[in-house]
């Protein structure tokens, strides 16, 4: 079968290797869609950071080369003898988090040890992936396949919104308008803000915050945050998500939240950086960060998408071809700005 194989930073190949033998517990998926994340282009550009490549993952025993991809979507091809409730041919999705399961709490137990399906094991960016059955969704009959293979990266944004403590009403920033800035503009919409303000370097993909429910679209370049915040809130945003992962817009992000207010971390940044927590100690600002989701987070996001609750739909700006993936993907996603999510075709199943 076809997958992409992560073996360095800018060392990501198309090759032909043999499909996995599934476990009784397991559960073998012909892959739809796959999405390329934002943690996935890190991984590319300046890798590796989650994907083990000196010493195996403890949780599953896999190191680079592996195949990457953790946003999919498919249909069942084969079940394992203990699994039970799952068939061929129902539609699902991934929850690639893989934990320790060492702490009752759900959120708590990610943060003993955590990898991802497709970053610490073979993940969807293939014909066929095996999974574990726990990391198994089960979808509707009439839910696309397409729209599924967001469910993952909209699930980090909805928890982003429980990680940040917004309330119904709150005025909000967003820092970052990349496929999860606007998905946590979407997001937020659900949750009832009552302004949205997005700040990018991307005319295009301002544009497109507009599109999924931006109350302001900012060019950074030309316009400073600050000020423009302050214009219409004096004492700062309620509730402001970083989402660039620069250490210029963190530091915007703490400068136009009020005093109480919540800036929550939800990029990944690729190298330390220097930080003054005077910033936080000296204006009253309260910072939490996230980086996956909880259970219960990811089966809602299912469910409102499925209800039409939510659409992320809007984020997808191309579609292309396994064998395009590094020049047409990763490489499209440096290097184009008004590019935001970008789907990878495998079977293509609707």
């Amino acid at each position: 079968m076809r997958a992409a194989v992560f073996y360095d930073a800018q060392d990501i190949r198309v090759e032909d290797i043999d499909a996995a033998e599934i476990s009784d517990d397991q559960v073998k998926v012909k892959v739809a869609w796959a999405g390329i994340c934002g943690s996935d282009l890190h991984e590319y550009n300046a890798g590796p950071i989650f994907i083990p490549k000196d010493e195996a993952s403890p949780l599953t025993g896999r190191k680079a080369p592996l195949t990457m991809g953790h946003e999919f979507s498919g249909v069942i091809e084969e079940t394992g003898s203990n699994v039970e409730g799952l068939k061929r041919g129902d539609k699902v999705t991934i929850n690639p988090l893989i934990t320790g399961k060492v702490h009752e709490k759900t959120l708590v137990d990610m943060y003993k040890g955590f990898t991802f399906v497709g970053l610490g094991s073979d993940g969807g960016f293939a014909d066929y992936v095996v999974v574990n059955q726990e990391n198994i969704v089960k979808l509707n009959d009439d839910t696309s396949l397409e729209l599924a293979a967001l469910v993952e990266p909209t699930a980090v944004a909805l928890q982003a919104i429980r990680e940040s403590e917004m309330k119904l009403s709150d005025s909000v920033a967003v820092f970052g308008a990349g496929p999860i800035g606007l998905l946590t503009v979407i997001a937020a919409r659900a949750a009832g803000a009552k302004d949205i303000i997005v700040f990018d370097l991307s005319d295009t993909r301002l544009e497109k915050a507009k599109e999924v429910g931006a109350t302001h679209a900012v060019n950074s370049g030309n316009t400073d945050p600050v000020e423009f915040v302050k214009k219409y809130y004096p004492d700062g945003v309620d509730r402001t998500f970083e989402v660039a992962g620069v250490p210029v817009t963190l530091n915007q992000s703490i400068a136009v939240t009020r005093a109480r207010g919540m800036v929550t971390i939800v990029s990944i940044f690729e190298k330390a950086i220097e930080f003054d927590p005077m910033l936080l100690t000296a204006s009253g600002v309260r910072i939490s960060s996230t980086l996956a989701y909880e259970p219960d987070i990811f089966e809602a996001t299912v469910k409102m998408m499925e209800s039409g609750q939510i659409n992320p739909f809007p984020v997808i700006t191309d579609h292309i071809e396994l064998e395009d993936i590094v020049e047409k993907g990763f490489e499209a996603l440096i290097n184009d700005k008004s590019q935001a999510k970008i789907l990878v075709k495998l079977s293509g199943d609707k």
